[in-house]
């Protein structure tokens, strides 16, 4: 048995040192979070239909996106201790009910423990039997209105500097869904913040003329500063009753799904974020494309008004080198080294897909302005603040072509790689 191992080793050795691959089990990478999601299935053909499709939806989106995802129905996993060996839980159509589990919940979350709630787990009309909960953590208090029938939303993105909502369009439609209000002003509560939310153009939000929302201010899609949580007010399929037959999906909004992704890594720390002062202000950078290798650069090292910002062969030359300094809310205005009143903006104030860049005076326009988002590889993506849209590379090889902002997709052509320079 010895004499064959050395043998065997020999092979080996002698395989890789001629480049060639031996199979072997290699040891499967650890996923980046765990996610452990309740329900109870038992309530409102509507909310049933929705935890099957979120039981089949996510499964496959945590097989294409790092990480796992578990649904039970034993709510006592809260109560001892089952949930810490998980980095987020999921309430995907209830709250914790015994005194117990309700107690083993606010452990887990007091002790770090992260939490994406969708619809009706903040339902309640007796939020004051369980204040931390309904009053304190999630801070809407009991449940007020409804619409109905179930549509699509106008959403308003509110917050585009979060790392959950970073990079969605200013306004987007939701998928299909009943939507609740609340009792609570969430706006009065200084630990809330409301990414997403009705948008006006949107009304009226319903379709039966007594269940249907004309205006107001409507949250949809919140966090508590206090705590790592979100809560997502969507959860309810279109339903013919009579027949208990589909009528919509929760996860036709790509949109909507990448808030959900972008959220959930948030929640459990692996994912974009956006960290304090990712550039300093007295440094410069080139910024490389991770789809071509290409700098950012402006074109003829020009200064006017209206020139161009392309991909090149890096060079090393002042063209390519940017300064990247706060305004607010984690934006930024991009100054090229030639000329640093000069900034990266997106021509004419453009919203549309394609939108060319260009340099231009530094006035204060959103279209000056970009989110600087931090992948995990240490790449970032950067948002423009007008319009949600990302910077990016046409993908290709051709030098010169323009750069232009585009829907964010997660792609390489938005990915870029900073790098300082003297």
């Amino acid at each position: 048995m010895t004499r064959l191992l050395t043998r065997l080793l020999g092979l080996m050795a002698l395989a890789l040192g001629l480049g060639i691959v031996v199979p072997a089990q290699a040891a499967t990478a650890a996923p980046e979070f765990k996610v452990l999601a309740f329900y109870n299935g038992t309530w409102d053909a509507a909310h049933i239909d929705f935890v099957k499709e979120a039981n089949d939806w996510f499964p496959r989106t945590a097989a294409a996106n790092d990480f796992t995802y578990t649904a039970t129905t034993d709510w006592n996993l809260l109560a001892n201790g089952g949930v810490d060996a998980y980095d987020v839980v999921v309430f995907l159509d209830d709250a914790p009910q015994g005194a117990a589990q309700r107690a083993g919940f606010e452990r887990y979350i007091r002790g770090g423990g992260a939490w994406l709630g969708f619809h009706v787990s903040a339902f309640t009309t007796n939020a004051s039997s369980w204040n931390w909960y309904y009053n304190e953590f999630l801070g809407s208090g009991n449940f007020r209105s409804n619409t109905w029938g179930p549509t699509t939303a106008l959403v308003r993105t509110e917050n585009a500097s979060h790392p959950a909502a970073a990079g969605l369009p200013a306004t987007w439609t939701s998928a299909v869904s009943e939507w609740y209000s609340w009792s609570n002003n969430l706006r009065a509560n200084p630990s809330i913040k409301v990414l997403a939310s009705v948008d006006p153009a949107g009304f009226p939000l319903g379709t039966d003329p007594n269940q249907t929302w004309y205006s107001g201010d409507y949250p949809l899609v919140w966090t508590n500063t206090q705590y790592r949580m979100l809560y997502a007010n969507f959860g309810h399929n279109a339903m013919n009753y009579t027949t208990n037959t589909r009528l919509s999906s929760s996860f036709a909004s790509p949109t909507q799904n990448r808030l959900l992704i972008d959220g959930l890594r948030w929640l459990a720390g692996t994912g974009t974020t956006t960290p304090p002062g990712p550039f300093p202000g007295d440094s410069w950078y080139a910024l490389a494309a991770e789809a071509n290798g290409l700098c950012v650069d402006v074109r003829a090292a020009a200064t006017a008004n209206g020139t161009p910002v392309q991909q090149y062969t890096c060079n090393g030359t002042q063209a390519q080198q940017f300064r990247f300094t706060p305004t607010t809310d984690g934006h930024t205005r991009i100054g090229v080294r030639t000329a640093p009143q000069q900034v990266v903006d997106v021509t004419d104030r453009a919203t549309t897909d394609g939108a060319p860049l260009q340099l231009w005076s530094y006035g204060g326009g959103t279209n000056q302005q970009w989110l600087p988002v931090a992948e995990p590889s240490g790449r970032y993506h950067f948002v423009a603040r007008h319009s949600g849209k990302c910077l990016t590379t046409t993908g290709t090889t051709t030098v010169g072509a323009p750069l232009v902002q585009r829907s964010c997709d997660g792609s390489r052509a938005q990915s870029f790689r900073p790098t300082a320079v003297p």
